[in-house]
Protein backbone atom coordinates (compact mmCIF):
# COMPACT_ATOMS: atom_id res chain seq x y z
CA UNK A 1 0.00 0.00 0.00
CA UNK A 2 1.46 3.35 -0.90
CA UNK A 3 2.50 5.83 1.93
CA UNK A 4 -0.36 8.20 2.69
CA UNK A 5 -3.58 6.70 0.89
CA UNK A 6 -6.72 6.46 3.13
CA UNK A 7 -7.01 2.68 3.95
CA UNK A 8 -10.80 2.93 3.63
CA UNK A 9 -10.41 3.64 -0.09
CA UNK A 10 -11.30 0.45 -2.55
CA UNK A 11 -9.15 -1.50 -4.73
CA UNK A 12 -9.89 0.56 -8.12
CA UNK A 13 -9.67 3.72 -6.18
CA UNK A 14 -6.60 2.99 -5.11
CA UNK A 15 -4.56 1.95 -7.88
CA UNK A 16 -6.08 5.14 -9.76
CA UNK A 17 -4.55 7.06 -6.94
CA UNK A 18 -1.08 5.49 -7.47
CA UNK A 19 -0.77 6.02 -10.45
CA UNK A 20 -1.87 9.94 -10.44
CA UNK A 21 1.06 9.98 -8.10
CA UNK A 22 4.05 8.92 -10.11
CA UNK A 23 5.64 10.90 -12.32
CA UNK A 24 6.38 8.57 -15.43
CA UNK A 25 5.31 10.13 -18.52
CA UNK A 26 2.12 8.80 -20.02
CA UNK A 27 1.84 5.68 -22.50
CA UNK A 28 0.23 6.34 -26.11
CA UNK A 29 -0.72 3.44 -28.32
CA UNK A 30 -0.56 3.90 -32.07
CA UNK A 31 -2.16 1.54 -34.94
CA UNK A 32 0.34 0.60 -37.24
CA UNK A 33 -0.97 -1.69 -40.05
CA UNK A 34 -1.37 -4.64 -37.93
CA UNK A 35 0.36 -4.40 -35.15
CA UNK A 36 0.06 -2.21 -32.34
CA UNK A 37 3.21 -0.40 -31.06
CA UNK A 38 4.08 1.71 -27.78
CA UNK A 39 5.22 5.30 -28.26
CA UNK A 40 6.72 7.03 -25.36
CA UNK A 41 5.92 10.77 -25.16
CA UNK A 42 8.38 12.71 -23.00
CA UNK A 43 8.79 16.36 -22.64
CA UNK A 44 11.04 17.01 -25.63
CA UNK A 45 11.22 13.52 -27.48
CA UNK A 46 8.90 10.99 -29.07
CA UNK A 47 10.40 7.07 -29.72
CA UNK A 48 8.41 5.28 -32.48
CA UNK A 49 9.70 2.42 -34.33
CA UNK A 50 10.02 2.81 -37.94
CA UNK A 51 7.19 2.10 -40.19
CA UNK A 52 7.46 -0.02 -43.20
CA UNK A 53 7.09 2.80 -45.48
CA UNK A 54 9.72 4.41 -47.98
CA UNK A 55 10.12 7.55 -49.60
CA UNK A 56 10.83 8.19 -52.67
CA UNK A 57 11.09 10.91 -55.28
CA UNK A 58 8.24 11.90 -57.32
CA UNK A 59 8.18 10.75 -61.32
CA UNK A 60 8.99 13.41 -63.55
CA UNK A 61 7.81 11.67 -66.99
CA UNK A 62 3.98 11.63 -67.20
CA UNK A 63 3.12 8.33 -69.24
CA UNK A 64 -0.06 6.30 -69.15
CA UNK A 65 -0.94 2.80 -68.06
CA UNK A 66 0.50 -0.04 -70.43
CA UNK A 67 -2.76 -2.07 -71.61
CA UNK A 68 -2.56 -5.28 -70.63
CA UNK A 69 -4.57 -6.42 -74.01
CA UNK A 70 -3.44 -5.57 -77.22
CA UNK A 71 -6.07 -4.10 -79.79
CA UNK A 72 -7.92 -6.52 -81.91
CA UNK A 73 -6.62 -4.68 -85.04
CA UNK A 74 -3.04 -6.36 -84.32
CA UNK A 75 -4.24 -9.54 -83.34
CA UNK A 76 -5.81 -9.85 -86.43
CA UNK A 77 -6.64 -8.15 -90.04
CA UNK A 78 -10.71 -8.87 -89.75
CA UNK A 79 -13.66 -9.57 -87.30
CA UNK A 80 -15.41 -11.68 -89.99
CA UNK A 81 -14.84 -14.86 -91.77
CA UNK A 82 -15.56 -15.43 -95.14
CA UNK A 83 -17.78 -18.46 -96.59
CA UNK A 84 -14.67 -19.87 -97.47
CA UNK A 85 -13.00 -19.95 -94.63
CA UNK A 86 -16.29 -21.40 -92.61
CA UNK A 87 -16.55 -24.36 -94.93
CA UNK A 88 -12.88 -24.98 -94.11
CA UNK A 89 -13.45 -24.70 -90.35
CA UNK A 90 -17.03 -27.29 -90.38
CA UNK A 91 -14.75 -29.76 -92.40
CA UNK A 92 -11.71 -29.58 -89.94
CA UNK A 93 -14.32 -29.96 -86.91
CA UNK A 94 -15.41 -33.15 -88.41
CA UNK A 95 -12.33 -34.82 -87.68
CA UNK A 96 -12.60 -33.69 -84.05
CA UNK A 97 -13.50 -36.63 -81.59
CA UNK A 98 -17.11 -35.33 -81.69
CA UNK A 99 -17.46 -34.06 -85.04
CA UNK A 100 -20.90 -34.23 -85.39
CA UNK A 101 -21.14 -31.94 -82.47
CA UNK A 102 -18.61 -30.12 -83.04
CA UNK A 103 -19.61 -29.43 -87.00
CA UNK A 104 -23.23 -28.82 -86.29
CA UNK A 105 -22.33 -26.34 -83.52
CA UNK A 106 -20.12 -24.27 -86.24
CA UNK A 107 -23.02 -24.75 -88.97
CA UNK A 108 -25.94 -23.73 -86.93
CA UNK A 109 -23.89 -20.58 -85.56
CA UNK A 110 -23.09 -19.63 -89.08
CA UNK A 111 -26.55 -20.28 -90.94
CA UNK A 112 -28.56 -18.26 -88.14
CA UNK A 113 -26.07 -15.76 -86.87
CA UNK A 114 -25.99 -17.43 -83.42
CA UNK A 115 -23.98 -15.92 -80.99
CA UNK A 116 -22.11 -17.92 -78.43
CA UNK A 117 -24.52 -18.43 -75.34
CA UNK A 118 -27.45 -18.59 -77.91
CA UNK A 119 -25.48 -21.19 -79.12
CA UNK A 120 -24.87 -23.42 -76.39
CA UNK A 121 -28.77 -22.29 -74.56
CA UNK A 122 -30.37 -24.15 -77.43
CA UNK A 123 -32.93 -27.31 -76.86
CA UNK A 124 -34.39 -29.74 -78.21
CA UNK A 125 -37.89 -28.12 -77.50
CA UNK A 126 -36.37 -25.13 -80.20
CA UNK A 127 -36.16 -27.61 -82.82
CA UNK A 128 -38.99 -28.46 -84.40
CA UNK A 129 -38.56 -31.23 -87.20
CA UNK A 130 -42.04 -31.58 -88.85
CA UNK A 131 -41.85 -28.00 -89.70
CA UNK A 132 -38.18 -27.08 -90.26
CA UNK A 133 -38.23 -24.49 -88.04
CA UNK A 134 -35.74 -23.19 -85.25
CA UNK A 135 -37.00 -21.14 -82.00
CA UNK A 136 -34.11 -18.58 -81.24
CA UNK A 137 -34.03 -16.60 -78.01
CA UNK A 138 -31.39 -13.59 -79.12
CA UNK A 139 -29.23 -12.39 -76.25
CA UNK A 140 -28.88 -8.81 -75.50
CA UNK A 141 -32.66 -7.82 -75.73
CA UNK A 142 -32.84 -8.89 -79.35
CA UNK A 143 -35.50 -9.93 -81.17
CA UNK A 144 -37.04 -13.41 -81.04
CA UNK A 145 -37.20 -14.93 -84.34
CA UNK A 146 -38.08 -18.13 -85.78
CA UNK A 147 -35.73 -19.70 -88.65
CA UNK A 148 -36.30 -22.28 -91.13
CA UNK A 149 -33.51 -24.85 -91.24
CA UNK A 150 -32.45 -26.41 -94.29
CA UNK A 151 -31.55 -30.90 -95.39
CA UNK A 152 -27.96 -30.14 -93.72
CA UNK A 153 -28.86 -28.70 -91.20
CA UNK A 154 -31.94 -30.88 -90.29
CA UNK A 155 -30.01 -34.08 -91.01
CA UNK A 156 -27.17 -32.86 -88.74
CA UNK A 157 -29.47 -32.66 -85.99
CA UNK A 158 -31.36 -35.85 -86.23
CA UNK A 159 -27.68 -37.56 -85.46
CA UNK A 160 -27.53 -35.97 -82.51
CA UNK A 161 -31.34 -36.49 -81.33
CA UNK A 162 -30.55 -40.12 -81.79
CA UNK A 163 -28.17 -40.48 -78.72
CA UNK A 164 -29.42 -37.11 -77.28
CA UNK A 165 -30.01 -37.77 -73.16
CA UNK A 166 -30.32 -33.92 -72.29
CA UNK A 167 -32.56 -31.05 -72.86
CA UNK A 168 -29.99 -29.15 -74.27
CA UNK A 169 -29.10 -29.69 -78.44
CA UNK A 170 -25.25 -29.50 -77.68
CA UNK A 171 -23.38 -31.07 -74.12
CA UNK A 172 -20.27 -31.62 -72.95
CA UNK A 173 -18.71 -35.22 -73.16
CA UNK A 174 -19.67 -35.44 -69.68
CA UNK A 175 -23.20 -35.00 -70.38
CA UNK A 176 -23.62 -31.25 -69.18
CA UNK A 177 -24.96 -28.27 -71.32
CA UNK A 178 -21.97 -27.00 -73.38
CA UNK A 179 -19.95 -24.00 -71.91
CA UNK A 180 -19.28 -20.79 -73.87
CA UNK A 181 -16.21 -20.66 -72.62
CA UNK A 182 -15.71 -24.56 -74.09
CA UNK A 183 -17.02 -23.50 -77.51
CA UNK A 184 -14.31 -20.76 -77.69
CA UNK A 185 -11.43 -23.17 -76.99
CA UNK A 186 -12.71 -25.58 -79.70
CA UNK A 187 -13.46 -22.67 -82.64
CA UNK A 188 -9.92 -21.70 -81.97
CA UNK A 189 -8.58 -24.91 -82.02
CA UNK A 190 -10.45 -25.38 -85.00
CA UNK A 191 -9.03 -22.56 -86.58
CA UNK A 192 -5.66 -23.59 -86.28
CA UNK A 193 -6.35 -27.29 -87.61
CA UNK A 194 -7.77 -25.42 -90.72
CA UNK A 195 -5.27 -23.39 -90.99
CA UNK A 196 -6.63 -19.75 -90.89
CA UNK A 197 -3.68 -17.23 -90.99
CA UNK A 198 -5.37 -15.81 -87.72
CA UNK A 199 -7.30 -16.51 -84.46
CA UNK A 200 -10.95 -17.45 -84.81
CA UNK A 201 -13.21 -17.05 -81.61
CA UNK A 202 -16.68 -17.90 -82.06
CA UNK A 203 -18.37 -14.68 -82.77
CA UNK A 204 -16.55 -14.00 -86.69
CA UNK A 205 -19.19 -16.68 -87.05
CA UNK A 206 -21.93 -14.06 -86.44
CA UNK A 207 -20.38 -11.54 -88.40
CA UNK A 208 -19.95 -14.16 -91.38
CA UNK A 209 -23.42 -14.58 -91.25
CA UNK A 210 -24.08 -10.64 -91.98
CA UNK A 211 -21.66 -10.17 -94.30
CA UNK A 212 -22.51 -13.47 -96.70
CA UNK A 213 -26.49 -12.22 -96.18
CA UNK A 214 -25.60 -8.72 -97.57
CA UNK A 215 -23.01 -9.75 -100.28
CA UNK A 216 -26.16 -12.04 -101.35
CA UNK A 217 -28.36 -8.68 -101.73
CA UNK A 218 -30.40 -9.19 -98.51
CA UNK A 219 -31.95 -6.09 -97.49
CA UNK A 220 -30.52 -3.64 -94.60
CA UNK A 221 -34.64 -4.47 -92.53
CA UNK A 222 -34.53 -8.37 -93.37
CA UNK A 223 -31.01 -8.61 -92.36
CA UNK A 224 -31.58 -6.96 -88.87
CA UNK A 225 -34.94 -9.11 -88.47
CA UNK A 226 -32.48 -12.08 -88.85
CA UNK A 227 -30.07 -11.56 -86.38
CA UNK A 228 -32.05 -9.84 -84.21
CA UNK A 229 -30.55 -6.65 -83.62
CA UNK A 230 -32.48 -4.02 -81.47
CA UNK A 231 -30.65 -1.09 -83.70
CA UNK A 232 -30.17 -0.89 -87.47
CA UNK A 233 -27.25 1.19 -86.65
CA UNK A 234 -25.20 -2.62 -85.73
CA UNK A 235 -26.81 -3.85 -89.00
CA UNK A 236 -25.56 -1.06 -91.48
CA UNK A 237 -22.36 -2.34 -91.18
CA UNK A 238 -22.46 -5.19 -92.92
CA UNK A 239 -24.25 -3.59 -95.98
CA UNK A 240 -21.23 -0.60 -96.09
CA UNK A 241 -18.72 -3.59 -96.97
CA UNK A 242 -20.81 -5.59 -99.33
CA UNK A 243 -18.83 -5.49 -102.49
CA UNK A 244 -21.73 -6.28 -104.42
CA UNK A 245 -22.98 -2.29 -104.01
CA UNK A 246 -20.24 -1.73 -106.75
CA UNK A 247 -20.45 -4.50 -109.05
CA UNK A 248 -22.59 -2.89 -111.86
CA UNK A 249 -20.52 0.40 -111.84
CA UNK A 250 -18.05 -0.04 -114.72
CA UNK A 251 -20.29 -1.66 -116.80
Amino acid sequence: MAIGLDPGLSAGARIEAECSATTVPPLTTVRIINSIRIVEISASLKLMAKTRLRLVSPATVKRTVTPTRRPNSELRPREHLTEREVEKLIQAAKGNRWGQRDSTMLLLAFRHGLRASELCGLQWSDVEFASGTLHLRRAKGGQTSTHPLLGDELRALRALKRDAKSLFVFVSERGAPFSVSGLQKLVERVGIEAKIPFKVHPHMLRHATGYALANKGTDTRTLQAYLGHRSIQSTVRYTELAPGRFKNLWR
